[in-house]
């Protein structure tokens, strides 16, 4: 697959996500392309292209952004502990 193609890649971006209930950031790192470029392929492109299959990731989308918070400290508590070993 070309993952140039930004018509089919906005396509394999979502799928990956849904199929590994994974984030944006986790999803860049597996395809080698940027956050923002993620983001914008799924809430630009597959928006328009795909209305169902937005919906499908848009719901993930958003249980990552209500835990994200959690995320972040649950980091920056290992990061800490650590640190005083």
């Amino acid at each position: 697959m070309n993952y140039y193609d930004k018509e089919n890649r906005c396509e394999c971006l979502a799928l990956y996500l849904i199929e590994n209930n994974t984030t944006v950031r986790d999803t860049a790192k597996k395809f080698g392309i940027s956050k923002s470029t993620v983001h914008k392929d799924i809430t630009e492109i597959l928006k328009r292209k795909n209305k169902a299959l937005f919906l499908e990731v848009e719901k993930i989308l958003q249980i990552n952004k209500a835990e994200r918070h959690l995320r972040g400290g649950e980091a920056t508590k290992r990061k800490f502990t650590s640190q005083k070993a």
